[in-house]
């Protein structure tokens, strides 16, 4: 699925929980945490899990995206993000139409900005879940709609010293 499919996509909810209404079943979502936030966001991952997990959750999907030393075939050097001032309310609101979409699950995202040493990283979601295919249709979905809808631009500068915001000026790859 592409980001543009992810970002228009209304799920139907019998495919992306085939359990929902069966019994013992989890039927109410959740967003448990959203951030944007300058701090590292591993530190967080310990507490994240035990937030979003209940005895109800059979499976917990983490997508961590990590800042890596190149894009494109292009050598990064330096990479810092920016948010609109409204960004968390937008990552708020992202969360909550998938957690609408999709029946018994549990969300938890934060998004970091300001510079970001490569390696470590920039956005971290959970998606717990009865099953592992509702949480990772949860997780990637979640992923794909705050890339494409939560107001948030990387700069990267480059090892030839050239920078790229992507995102504003570049497309999105």
């Amino acid at each position: 699925m592409t980001t543009k499919d992810a970002q228009n996509a209304q799920l139907d909810a019998s495919t992306a929980n085939p359990y929902a209404g069966k019994p013992l079943e989890p039927t109410e979502s959740q967003v448990v945490f959203t951030a944007v936030t300058e701090e590292p966001l591993e530190p967080l991952l310990v507490e994240a899990k035990a937030a979003t997990m209940t005895a109800a959750m059979g499976a917990l999907v983490v997508f961590d995206g990590i800042v890596r030393d190149h894009d494109h075939g292009q050598a990064v050097r330096t990479l810092s993000y920016s948010a609109h001032p409204q960004a968390a309310d937008f990552l708020a609101d992202v969360l909550a139409a998938v957690a609408q979409e999709i029946p018994g699950i549990r969300l938890w995202a934060a998004h970091r900005v300001g510079p970001i040493p490569i390696g470590q990283s920039a956005l971290t979601v959970l998606a717990a879940a009865a099953h592992r295919g509702t949480a990772f249709t949860a997780c990637s979905l979640a992923a794909d709609r705050i890339k494409a809808q939560v107001p948030i631009w990387k700069e990267q500068e480059l090892t030839d010293g050239s920078v790229q915001w992507v995102g504003i000026d570049t497309p999105a790859r």
